[in-house]
């Protein structure tokens, strides 16, 4: 199942420098390891914030929970997540490649 989730990170520039560098060194690791694992499908950052938008695949509400929760950067980010279903175009877009 895939997920559009946004993660709002900004409260960790409010620790102090090396607390936050720790922390922002621990979430970069941390995303290749999910993308490595086929969690973290695509990430881009919205300019003007410290924030980014992602698709991210878990089994089911419950697991991308667990993975969000595993963050380092949890405790300092606010996070949106949505549900996404196939749109029936994405479908037809298919079929017209294939």
């Amino acid at each position: 199942m895939d997920f559009l989730v946004r993660i709002d990170g900004s409260r960790v520039y409010e620790l102090p420098v090396e607390e936050r560098n720790a922390i922002v060194e621990k979430e970069h690791t941390h995303a290749h390891e999910l993308h490595a694992a086929g969690v973290l499908k695509y990430i881009w950052r919205q300019p003007g914030q410290r924030a980014n938008v992602g698709i991210w695949s878990a089994a089911d509400a419950d697991a991308l929970e667990n993975v969000l929760a595993g963050l380092p950067i949890r405790p300092y980010a606010d996070i949106e997540v949505s549900a996404l279903a196939t749109h029936p175009l994405t479908l037809e877009f298919a079929a017209d490649q294939g």
